[in-house]
């Protein structure tokens, strides 16, 4: 693809690779899609943008200022418009115990895995406000990278008749990738609005977009997702989620004079 986000990192024989292959066609967009805000805490975010360093010191897990001049604020534009339509979205955070059992050899990654900030009842834990879940939302404890693993997240799709999923979040070289591969080995279109993913690693970031691009989801910008849900039927989930119908009749009253 010219002019996309990782072409700083392909160089011409990878190019020439994918193309004859031929790799990296668009799947498109489902007609029923669930929004995903995977791991957007304030361990992954930190509490206000700061250069990565700076935040890594006090939230090991930080991304840093991306998260906070592009991530978030892309994210808060697709939850605009996806409560609007009045479509499921699921969140995901990753509570451990204070041993890290639950966690398994994960803990044997870091040398920080002792630090606090992502056991069960910190902070660290919290979606940030910016993006926190509301009324009807979904919200998914994980203790692996794929939002699938060990949680009823298929199940939910399952009964919602999901067909695709829009996935928003971090790591992109992470949990955001794990959950996109395990998606579309559920038979689920993916996309990836790539402002709205973000990671620690700006190689990474680049690196895992043009692998998901080329074999799993489609990475696309914002404004194409926002443009995909402005022209969906609002309400189209009502009769399998009406948590969501219920919520916006709730917020509706609120706002009622």
């Amino acid at each position: 693809m010219s002019g996309a986000i990782w072409d700083d990192v392909l160089d011409d024989v990878d190019r020439a690779v994918f193309e004859a292959a031929g790799w990296g066609r668009r799947a498109g967009f489902g007609r029923r899609p669930v929004i995903m805000v995977i791991d957007v805490n304030y361990n992954f975010c930190g509490d206000r943008p700061e250069p990565i360093l700076d935040s890594i010191r006090r939230w090991r897990y930080s991304c840093g200022e991306v998260a906070w001049t592009t991530g978030i604020p892309a994210i808060a534009r697709i939850l605009e418009v996806a409560r609007r339509k009045r479509l499921p979205v699921v969140y995901t955070t990753n509570p451990r115990r204070a041993d890290g059992f639950d966690l398994g050899v994960w803990t044997l990654k870091s040398h920080r895995s002792d630090d606090t900030v992502d056991v069960r009842g910190h902070l660290g834990n919290e979606i940030v406000a910016e993006v926190a879940p509301r009324e009807g939302d979904i919200l998914l404890e994980k203790r692996k990278p794929s939002a699938f693993f060990g949680t009823p997240l298929i199940s939910h799709l399952t009964m919602l008749r999901a067909d695709s999923l829009i996935l928003t979040g971090t790591t992109t070289s992470g949990c955001v990738r794990a959950t996109a591969v395990d998606g579309i080995s559920h038979d689920l279109r993916v996309t990836v609005p790539h402002e709205a993913v973000f990671d620690r690693s700006r190689l990474a970031h680049k690196a895992t977009l043009l692998d998901l691009h080329m074999k799993y989801a489609d990475v696309t910008d914002t404004a194409d997702v926002l443009a995909h849900l402005e022209g969906l039927e609002a309400g189209l989930f009502d009769a399998e989620f009406p948590p969501a119908a219920l919520a916006a009749g709730a917020a509706a009253e609120r706002a009622a004079p």
